[in-house]
C-alpha cells in the first residue's frame, strides 16, 4: 500500500460557502438503469465548486490554503480575492500560501496566474486549458499533469496535450500557468480491496468467470479460452475497438495521440 503524504495541505476544514451536497448516482441514469457498471457505495462527499472559469480579470487574489478535494487527484487552493470574495482553484505545483494571483492579459507568468494563450510565452507549461473561450477549463486538469504551449499560426495557438496529441486552440482561449500539483498521485497503490470500495468502485467479475448465459466468453470446463474477438456482456467488439467518435473539431489536430 501507497498512500499520498498529504504534506502541503495546510487546512483540514473546507470553506463552507463553496460546498454543495452530492448525491450518488450508483452508475444509475435519470431511469434508474445501471448505465455505468460496477459503481455504488463509498465515502461520503461534498462537492467543492472550483472556478474554471477565471473569470475575476484583473482582481488580484491571495492564496488562504491548500486543501484535499475527494472529488479529484489534484489538491485544490482557497483564493481570498482583492474585492472580498472566496474561490477555489487547482492548485498548482509551487503555489503556496500567501502569493498572490491574478487572471488577466497583464498577469505575470508565474504558476497560478491565468491569461489568454496569444499572451502566453512559447514553451510555457500549462494546464486547466479552454476548448472554447469563456466556456472554462476542460482539458489538463488531473494531479500532475500539463500541456505545452507550442507556438502560434495567426489566429491559432499550437499546444502539445499530455496524451501526446498537438492541436490548435483559439489565441482567445484561457490557460492557467504550470503543472497540476500532487505529482505524486501516480504512485499510489490502493493496497487493499477497502481502499476500493471508499473510492465508489464495486467489484468486477471475469466474464470467462461466468456462465455462457451471463457473458459470451463464460463456459467451458476449467479455465478456456475466449474462442472468439474480445466481447462485452452484450456481445459488442471490446479491448482495442476505437471509441472515439469524429467531431467538426477534429480539424484542429495536428499530430493525433498514437
Amino acid at each position: 500500500m501507497v498512500s499520498a503524504s498529504f504534506e502541503e495541505i495546510t487546512k483540514t476544514a473546507p470553506e463552507k460557502s463553496l460546498l454543495e451536497p452530492l448525491k450518488k448516482k450508483a452508475g444509475r441514469s435519470n431511469r434508474g438503469v445501471i448505465t455505468v457498471r460496477h459503481r455504488g457505495g463509498g465515502a461520503k462527499r461534498r462537492l467543492r465548486i472550483i472556478d474554471f472559469k477565471r473569470d475575476k480579470l484583473g482582481v488580484p487574489g491571495k492564496v488562504a490554503a491548500v486543501e484535499y478535494d475527494p472529488n479529484r487527484s489534484a489538491r485544490i487552493a482557497l483564493i481570498h480575492y482583492a474585492d472580498g470574495e472566496k474561490r477555489y482553484i487547482l492548485a498548482p505545483l509551487g503555489l503556496n500560501v500567501g502569493d498572490v494571483i491574478m487572471a488577466g492579459e497583464g498577469a505575470e507568468i508565474k504558476p497560478g496566474n491565468t491569461l489568454p494563450l496569444g499572451s502566453i510565452p512559447d514553451g510555457t507549461l500549462i494546464h486547466n486549458l479552454e476548448l472554447e473561450p469563456g466556456k472554462g477549463g476542460q482539458l489538463v486538469r488531473g494531479a500532475g499533469t500539463a500541456a505545452q504551449l507550442l507556438g502560434k499560426e495567426g489566429r491559432y495557438s499550437l499546444v502539445r496535450l499530455p496524451s501526446g496529441e498537438v492541436r490548435r486552440f483559439l489565441t482567445d482561449c484561457l490557460a492557467t500557468i504550470g503543472q497540476v500539483g500532487n505529482v505524486e498521485h501516480q504512485g499510489i497503490r490502493l493496497g487493499k480491496a477497502g481502499r476500493t470500495r471508499l473510492l465508489g468502485r464495486r467489484p468486477q467479475v471475469r466474464g470467462s468467470a461466468m456462465t455462457p448465459r451471463d457473458h459470451p466468453h463464460g463456459g467451458g470446463e476449467g479455465r478456456a479460452p475466449r474462442g472468439m474477438a474480445p466481447k462485452t456482456p452484450w456481445a459488442k467488439p471490446a479491448l482495442g475497438r476505437k471509441t472515439r467518435r469524429s467531431k467538426t473539431s477534429d480539424r484542429l489536430i495536428v499530430k493525433r495521440r498514437k
